[in-house]
């Protein structure tokens, strides 16, 4: 059975004028640098140019959950905005980072176009109530401990304070130990209890967490594999963290896909949309 198409659109930017239309959410894990993340982003729109797919560049300025007290968390709210800040102006791109507390969200919507929630902290009403607030997008991740039609209580949250702007992220779920499983069942399922487009990161969802002696290691070989899955069960956008050397990065590398990979990916996954909705 062909999956529904959300009847809610996302509006970011003017060229998102169509409900149907696929988008990608990608960038480095956290910011390691100005020109590192500059050069991610103008690869990534020299990709999703030649694709003609609307692309969000995705950066953190914090990592507050790294599992050690030692693990690099990026250059802090102030800074970070400042550089995401004129990434979106040079590239001319809409930009998402993650909140971590409520004080956070006013100085974020300055910058921000999405203000991601996420997934450990998916069911703090006050994050939850301050994100709404902005009136920006709201990406909330499912937390790993939830179902996906527990996330209709986040959406009610977000809604309670008059924003609809709101788009969900599977990521998958805690299976034991150190490792995670999605079930693809997840996807349609948030659609239809929330109404809400639903995102797939696929870079998260092959994190090892906590495996990797102080840190979390991560799968990467089956990113494209659940991707392409994903798009099949009917999720409206793809989130990939990426990077030039993911081997290097400073955080959440044995997961990323690089950027070498990507266009690959990314034509398979429009394949498999387009197929859908033929």
């Amino acid at each position: 059975m062909r999956p529904a198409v959300n009847k809610r659109k996302i509006k970011t930017f003017s060229s998102w004028n169509d409900e149907e239309q696929f988008f990608l959410i990608a960038g480095p894990c956290v910011i390691e640098s100005e020109k590192i993340c500059a050069r991610i982003a103008a690869a990534l729109k020299d990709i999703c140019g030649a694709l003609n797919m609307p692309l969000i560049f995705k950066a953190s300025y914090d990592k507050a959950n790294r599992t050690s007290v030692n693990s690099f968390r990026g250059p802090g709210l102030t800074r970070g905005l400042a550089i995401l800040s004129r990434i979106k102006r040079k590239f001319d791109l809409p930009v998402l980072s993650d909140i971590h507390h409520p004080a956070e969200a006013h100085q974020a919507k300055a910058v921000l176009d999405v203000l991601q929630i996420p997934a450990l902290l998916c069911r703090q009403t006050d994050l939850l109530t301050a994100a709404a607030k902005t009136g920006r997008i709201v990406n909330v991740k499912k937390g790993q401990f939830l179902s996906p039609q527990d996330m209709v209580h986040a959406v009610k949250k977000i809604e309670a304070s008059g924003n609809t702007r709101i788009m969900l992220t599977e990521r998958g779920s805690s299976f034991g130990y150190h490792n995670l499983v999605v079930d693809m069942r997840s996807i349609p399922l948030m659609k239809s209890s929330t109404g809400y487009p639903v995102v797939f990161d696929a870079t998260h969802s092959v994190q090892l967490p906590g495996a990797g002696a102080g840190k979390s290691a991560g799968e990467r070989i089956f990113a494209e594999p659940l991707a392409l899955s994903a798009v099949a069960a009917g999720c409206d956008g793809l989130f990939l963290e990426v990077h030039e050397n993911p081997d290097a990065a400073l955080c959440d590398g044995p997961n990323m896909v690089s950027l070498a990979d990507l266009p690959g990916l990314l034509r398979k996954a429009q394949k498999i949309r387009e197929a859908l909705y033929a």
